[in-house]
């Protein structure tokens, strides 16, 4: 295949456009810019060969929005998306278009929760148009296929390869996640306490985090299946529902590492409070022990006449016998409590 892309600008070129490519009715794909695109789009090659064009944009970019308003027939739905601040996972049909809204990892994730921006599509017949505002793991994914010869069909193709790559990146970061607690696991079976329960916090909160984000709605891919457009095929609708399928899969998996790493954080949370009890049991003891000769030496201490064995020869010895017995007094009621 051959390989015609653009030189183009830093990020995206003056439409805002980072990327497009034309697909042949066979399923392989050409590189072209924006003019190319629009070219394509009003020429009678759309209704006679077939085929469709995906155009991907910056959304950061200043002109951008202006771009797609004044030279694609879009849904008025998409562009309400784009500002709209829900950002929950769906696919839903406006008229004879898909619009999707999917959330996904950037493409230098860290497990931080703030790693997660939103992909806008608007899937058509003959176009498809996505936008972000920061590189995705995903959508470059997808690109990298696309230009080392990945086969589609179709534009609802594309949308099920997305959601394929989507998947697949979220069984990456359950892997990574799983690695980690393995090794949280492991220091504490090992006796190692110095393990913090915030790095178990933090990957819990992620893990919400993007469970609540990819999820897909389930109504508005259930209206989708069940009252598709005329120009989706039957093959695609099933690879889609098959996808869709998948991707909950990976979502399962991904509750049942929370539930793992809130029975870590509650046998940490367990084993704290135990040292912190055995730490507090040894400071009553000393202090127990230290009462009766701190109050003895407290009363001796007193610049007072009358002061017992100031005068005796052996008051010192009687002194310290007193102090030794009311000591092991206090001991042995002490030991004993914590016995009972």
């Amino acid at each position: 295949m051959a390989n015609n892309t653009p030189n183009p600008t830093y990020g995206a070129d003056t439409s805002g456009l980072i990327y497009g490519f034309q697909f042949n009715p066979d399923g392989h794909a050409v590189a072209l810019d924006a003019a190319a695109a629009l070219r394509w789009l009003n020429s009678e090659q759309v209704a006679s060969q077939g085929g469709f064009v995906w155009l991907h944009f910056n959304m950061a970019h200043a002109s951008t929005e202006k771009w797609l308003r004044e030279n694609l027939q879009l849904s008025g739905v998409f562009h309400e998306s784009l500002k709209d601040g829900s950002r929950s996972t769906r696919v839903e049909l406006d008229d004879d278009t898909l619009v999707a809204v999917v959330n996904d990892v950037h493409y230098d994730f860290a497990f931080e929760p703030s790693d997660i921006s939103t992909l806008w599509l608007s899937v058509g017949r003959n176009l498809v148009v996505s936008a972000r505002l920061q590189p995705l793991r995903s959508i470059d994914r997808l690109r990298d296929a696309v230009r080392k010869g990945a086969t589609v069909r179709s534009s609802v193709a594309l949308l099920v390869h997305l959601m394929h790559d989507q998947g697949d990146v979220l069984v990456d970061i359950v892997r990574g996640t799983t690695a980690r607690v393995d090794g949280i696991e492991d220091k504490l079976l090992a006796g190692r306490l110095e393990t913090k329960r915030a790095d178990l916090g933090s990957l819990r909160r992620l893990l919400v985090r993007l469970q609540r984000l990819l999820a897909p709605e389930p109504a508005a891919l259930f209206r989708l299946l069940r009252k598709p457009p005329a120009w989706i095929q039957e093959e695609d609708l099933e690879d889609l529902r098959q996808s869709t399928e998948e991707f909950n899969v990976a979502l399962s998996d991904m509750a049942a590492l929370q539930e793992r790493i809130k029975l870590l954080q509650e046998e940490i949370a367990g084993r704290v409070a135990e040292a912190n009890n055995r730490s507090l049991f040894v400071l009553t003891i000393v202090t127990v022990l230290a009462l009766p000769i701190n109050i003895i030496a407290g009363l001796l201490g007193m610049n007072v006449g009358g002061v017992p064995f100031n005068e005796h020869p052996h008051g010192f010895w009687i002194v310290i016998a007193i102090i030794v017995t009311f000591t092991a007094i206090a001991a042995w009621i002490a030991f004993r409590k914590t016995k009972e």
